[in-house]
This record gives structure tokens, C-alpha cells and sequence, in this order.
């Protein structure tokens, strides 16, 4: 009888090894048969348009030093209060003046392989811009910034953020255009069709501002140099890319 019930339970085992086993295979052979029947294809969409700046934005830094960080600060809120009355002169308001960083860091000096502290320095980073069409002003603006004890750190073309909205929607546009053309194109190649889209991705928005001054590391020019070096700069188009990938069905 034991034996009998030992027979049995092998036999119960054997079994349900058997069906897992069985269900395993058929599972595997489901997953199998289903990614191989997917008759899909992959393109990059890829397009080029031409933007106009509509923006100039100059970027000022102020950087003063003290032994202690309250003489750091005090210093460089002095020549800040200098620099926002002498663009308010210009015709700007406190609001069109953005802060973009400020900060306070021990001053180390590096003197034959030993630091040295020297104190503190205190940074502050502010921008203004103006309408493209206002270019003539670079000049004013950035004598009242030297004038006041600040340096331009750099001077970009940009577009607004309205106009970044449109160039976007206009170069993503002709991405998925050209991503059809091409699914289409191979499609026809295999004597097929495209179906419906499956998956898209899309990459950023290819804009990055035009730089037309930048000022060299530690160095600090006046506004001569620095209106000589955008005097001749000439407002032309610039190329933003948008690229996305797209999967469709091919039936």
C-alpha cells in the first residue's frame, strides 16, 4: 500500500513537471511568434529651419572681495546699486534687470604648492536684454555697466520665448513630415503599406543663443574692447535642427 502511494506521488510530480514545462513552452512559443509577426519599421525624422534672433541679451557680473563675507557683500551690493541706477538711466527698469546667480566663496590663493586664504569673494551675475531692433544700444549699455565697476561677462543673440514656441512647433512639424516620407518610401520598397504609428520619440529643440562677446577667463576689459569686438557683428539667420524617431506598423 505505502508503495502504491508512493507511486502515486512520483507519478503527480512527473505530471506537473510535465505541465509546466508544457506551459513554459507554450508561453515562450506565444512571445516568440508575436515579436517576429510584428511587421514594424523605424525612421528619423529630420528638419532644418531658419531663425531670426529677436533678443539681445547682455550679461553682467559683479565680483568684489573682503576679508570677511559681510565686507564681500557690502562691496558688491554697492556696485550693483551703481550698476541698476545706471541702466534705470539707460531706460530700463528694476524688473527688466534679472538676477541670474549670486554667491559668496572663501578666496584661495595658490602660492609655491600652499594655500593661502585670502578672505572671501562675492559674485553676483545679473542680464538685461533688449529687442533686436534696439542693437544700437549695446553701446550705452555696456558703458553703464563698466562705468559702474561691473564686467560683461558675455553678449548673446537669442530668441524670446515666444519665438522659440513657433520655430519649435514649425521644425518638429517637418521632422514627422519627413519621417512619414521616409516610412512611406521603404514601405513601398517591401510592396507594403504603412499602418498606424506605434511609438515616437522625440529629441530637444536644437536652439542654443548666439554668442557675440565673451569675456576671457580673469579678465577684465573695458567697454571699449568690448564694443569694438560687437561692432561689426551683423543680426543674420541661424540653422535649429529637430530630429525624432518614429516607429510604424507595415501592413
Amino acid at each position: 500500500m505505502k508503495k502504491q502511494n508512493n507511486a502515486i506521488v512520483m507519478t503527480s510530480i512527473i505530471s506537473g513537471v510535465i505541465l509546466i514545462v508544457a506551459l513554459v513552452a507554450l508561453f515562450s512559443f506565444r512571445g516568440v511568434t508575436s515579436s517576429t509577426g510584428d511587421n514594424t519599421v523605424n525612421v528619423q525624422g529630420i528638419a532644418t529651419v531658419k531663425a531670426m534672433p529677436d533678443l539681445i541679451t547682455v550679461y553682467f557680473n559683479v565680483e568684489t572681495k573682503g576679508e570677511t563675507t559681510t565686507e564681500a557683500k557690502e562691496a558688491n551690493s554697492e556696485i550693483l546699486n551703481n550698476l541698476i541706477d545706471s541702466l534705470i538711466e539707460q531706460g530700463f527698469t528694476r524688473e527688466d534687470i534679472v538676477t541670474e546667480n549670486f554667491n559668496v566663496y572663501p578666496n584661495y590663493v595658490w602660492t609655491d604648492n600652499e594655500r593661502k586664504d585670502e578672505g572671501f569673494i562675492a559674485s553676483h551675475s545679473v542680464k538685461v536684454e533688449l529687442s533686436i531692433d534696439d542693437e544700437a544700444k549695446i553701446g550705452p549699455v555696456v558703458d553703464a555697466g563698466v562705468d559702474a565697476g561691473a564686467l560683461v561677462s558675455y553678449i548673446n543673440f537669442e530668441l524670446t520665448q515666444e519665438s522659440q514656441n513657433k520655430y519649435k512647433a514649425e521644425a518638429m512639424k517637418m521632422a514627422a513630415e519627413d519621417a512619414k516620407i521616409k516610412a512611406d518610401a521603404i514601405a513601398v520598397g517591401f510592396d507594403k503599406k504603412v499602418g498606424k504609428l506605434v511609438n515616437v520619440q522625440v529629441n530637444d529643440f536644437g536652439y542654443y543663443p548666439w554668442n557675440i562677446y565673451s569675456r576671457g577667463y580673469g579678465v577684465a576689459e573695458d567697454s571699449i574692447v568690448v564694443k569694438e569686438a560687437t561692432s561689426n557683428i551683423q543680426v543674420g539667420e541661424k540653422e535649429i535642427t529637430s530630429t525624432i524617431s518614429a516607429t510604424f506598423k507595415l501592413r
